[in-house]
């Protein structure tokens, strides 16, 4: 099915993850989860390391093949071919369609060093939508001011803080105009005060009503711009709901324990 020609309305999620089951050989690192974004949601994933969190994201934007289940980009299943360890996407139109439209922020930025940082956020939108260079770069010092870089258009990245990195890689997803943003651990490789930058402009972008999907360690920020926190525990959802119940009243002892950790970090 084309997806322009499905008929959307507010209650279809942007996101949708159906019994999702993922493995690395013989380790099964993801046991059927269910994941649901719809417009202007921000869902965060908490959990601790090898819960499956970042598998989970890198599923949803096809960047890892799932072994069973569903995932649905604005109502549209993903199209598969093969079963179980072979099971791969059929339709690589398709696969770049979903892609352009869920932009994806790392922990190391990922920014490329050889460009500047204004030729950097235009890159995708130039060479996988083909699309107008001035406008393209309009829209690129755009996006640098929103995020509070403007004035390092023509910096390389080896001169940013860390901070100022992963704020150009929040404006070079920006700029492909995606339908949801997902981020993975976007804070943790930074110190606490260049944390604080980046967490702002995901707060405003959260205010803007964007459909985000965070991975995240920062327990504080899931609570400010998190409409649904999700809790993985070795590849399965052990908890979930609004952030004011997970983070302040957790229902589960492994849910008690992993904030309890986290706190005393």
């Amino acid at each position: 099915m084309n997806a322009d020609c499905l008929v959307r309305d507010s209650a279809t999620p942007v996101i949708e993850i159906r019994d999702l089951h993922k493995r690395f050989g013989e380790l099964e690192v993801l046991k059927g989860v269910d994941i649901l974004a719809r417009k202007g949601d921000v869902v965060s994933l908490i959990g601790s390391s090898g819960s499956g969190k970042s598998t989970l994201l890198r599923c949803a934007n096809l960047l890892e093949n799932s072994q069973q289940g569903e995932i649905l980009f604005e109502g549209e299943p993903v199209r598969w071919k093969g079963t179980g360890l072979h099971r791969h996407p059929a339709d690589r139109k398709q696969v770049i369609r979903i892609r352009t439209n869920l932009s994806m922020v790392f922990q190391q930025f990922n920014l490329w060093s050889h460009m500047t940082i204004l030729q950097n956020v235009m890159e995708a939108p130039l060479t996988v939508l083909g699309r107008d260079r001035d406008e393209v770069e309009q829209a690129a010092r755009g996006y640098l001011e929103k995020v509070g870089i403007g004035d390092k258009c023509d910096a390389w990245p080896a001169q940013l803080s860390g901070g100022q990195q992963q704020r150009a890689a929040i404006a070079r997803a920006l700029c492909m105009e995606p339908r949801a943003l997902l981020f993975d651990e976007p804070t943790s490789a930074l110190d606490p005060e260049l944390e604080q930058e980046v967490v702002r402009v995901i707060r405003a972008l959260a205010e803007e009503g964007r459909t985000m999907i965070i991975v995240t360690h920062d327990m504080r920020m899931a609570g400010d711009v998190s409409d649904h926190v999700v809790f993985l525990h070795q590849g399965r959802i052990e908890e979930e709901g609004a952030p004011a119940d997970i983070l302040r009243r957790p229902g589960t002892e492994r849910l008690q324990q992993f904030l309890s950790a986290t706190a005393a970090a």
